[in-house]
């Protein structure tokens, strides 16, 4: 089972996020390079990404998660557009987290040390909460340069976070289907 943690947006957040992605492909114009564009209804903020994982860690996986969160809902502002990697060909354009960051990064840290604790190894990179626009099926550098001179540092859409989702995550030819399988909800109180 392909598994992640999210935060969810809700609908004015997709229809604000879609307007910016035709806002950066006016922008950014016609190019060479293959990009595909992540349809807003597929669009979520990743916490932990945990990969292929066996069908038998599944329901521990999914109790742990499934646990109120003792931290305060919050206000996810996106806004300010970036590229990974870092240098060189981008393969991926991104909205970055303008208000709340910090509260993403606590929250993440959460979820990534409850599924550590059931043994499921993670990515040793820093996470820094960013939200997918779009994917280079092949880039060159010019792109970099194209992408970032498109983005602006006006905040795009803010999303009240106040739970995070466990999905299971389907790859098909027609594009990913995501099945959610766990809430936690944020509380001051905690459980």
């Amino acid at each position: 089972m392909r598994l992640f943690i999210a935060i969810d947006l809700d609908e004015a957040a997709r229809a604000a996020i879609a307007d910016e992605q035709r806002r950066l492909k006016s922008v950014i114009g016609e190019t060479r390079s293959a990009i595909k564009w992540v349809r807003p209804d597929h669009m979520h903020l990743t916490l932990v990404f945990l990969g292929e994982v066996a069908e038998a860690h599944a329901p521990a996986i999914v109790d742990a998660i499934g646990e109120p969160v003792t931290q305060a809902p919050f206000d996810l502002g996106l806004g300010g557009i970036g590229v990974f990697p870092p240098r060189g060909a981008p393969n991926v354009l991104w909205l970055g987290a303008a208000a709340g960051e910090k509260e993403s990064i606590e929250l993440q840290r959460e979820f990534a040390d409850r599924v550590q604790r059931l043994g499921v190894a993670l990515e040793r990179r820093p996470f820094h909460p960013h939200l997918t626009l779009a994917r280079w099926k092949t880039s060159r550098g010019a792109d970099r340069a194209r992408a970032l001179a498109a983005g602006s540092d006006r905040a795009v859409a803010t999303v009240h976070v106040d739970h995070t989702t466990l999905y299971q995550s389907r790859l098909s030819p027609a594009g990913p289907t995501y099945t959610p399988l766990a809430r936690a909800t944020l509380s001051h109180d905690g459980p």
